[in-house]
Order: C-alpha cells, then sequence, then structure tokens
C-alpha cells in the first residue's frame, strides 16, 4: 500500500519502549507512535494509551519512502484544540502595586538589616 502525510490508518502496535510505541501498518511497513504524539498530556506510561496487539487508528505525519517507515500520531485524531480547553481560573492576590528599585534598596538596606537581627537573636 502507498501512504502519505496526513493519511489516517490502522496498525497493529507490535512493541512499546519508554520513547514510543511501534506500530505495524502492514506486512513491509512500520511506524513509531512517538510519546509526544500519545496524547495532549502528560504521559508517564505508554502503556496506559496503547497495548501490544491492540489496534490503533493512528494519522501519518511524515513517511519515509526509502525506509517504509512512518511517524505516527494518536493524539492528531483525538485533539482538544486550545481554544475549546477549559483555562484554569487564575486569582490574582489584590495587592497594591508596588514601586521598588535599587534607590529603594539603598534606602532601606540598613532597615532591613537591623530588622533581621532582631528576628535571628
Amino acid at each position: 500500500m502507498t501512504y502519505k502525510t496526513g493519511q489516517i490508518v490502522e496498525g497493529k502496535v507490535t512493541g512499546i519502549q519508554p520513547y514510543g510505541a511501534f506500530v505495524s501498518l502492514d506486512r513491509y511497513t512500520s511506524g513509531l507512535i512517538h510519546i509526544s504524539e500519545i496524547s495532549d498530556g502528560f504521559v508517564r506510561d505508554i502503556g496506559r494509551f496503547v497495548f501490544v496487539g491492540e489496534t490503533v487508528k493512528v494519522k501519518i505525519i511524515d513517511f519515509d519512502r526509502n525506509t517504509n517507515q512512518a511517524k505516527l500520531s494518536l493524539k492528531a485524531l483525538h485533539k482538544t484544540h486550545s481554544r475549546n480547553r477549559r483555562r484554569p481560573v487564575v486569582h490574582k492576590p489584590s495587592m497594591p502595586p508596588m514601586r521598588l528599585g535599587f534607590r529603594s534598596v539603598e534606602m532601606n538596606m540598613d532597615k532591613w538589616i537591623e530588622e533581621a537581627k532582631e528576628t535571628i537573636l
């Protein structure tokens, strides 16, 4: 079969390593799903996403015709677009803006050193 970049295909997982999962697309063609192409989120254990012998649907993100090897992606098929993701709510502290600089440090350094000495002793 002729494969090309962008094509969505099915293959069988033939091996799992810490850096990715190997997939057989057909008798002559294999590919690798790199750990960074498994999921949008953090992947600690690839075995939690795929297992040896499983048939997976993947997207070909690059194909080398000379070696018949493909770079594959699972996350390209299940990707959540960033605009659809829920953003965490960030609560900013309500502190007044401070104007600090070298002049402020120069003017207060002696006082701060004395205060520090009192808390240490």
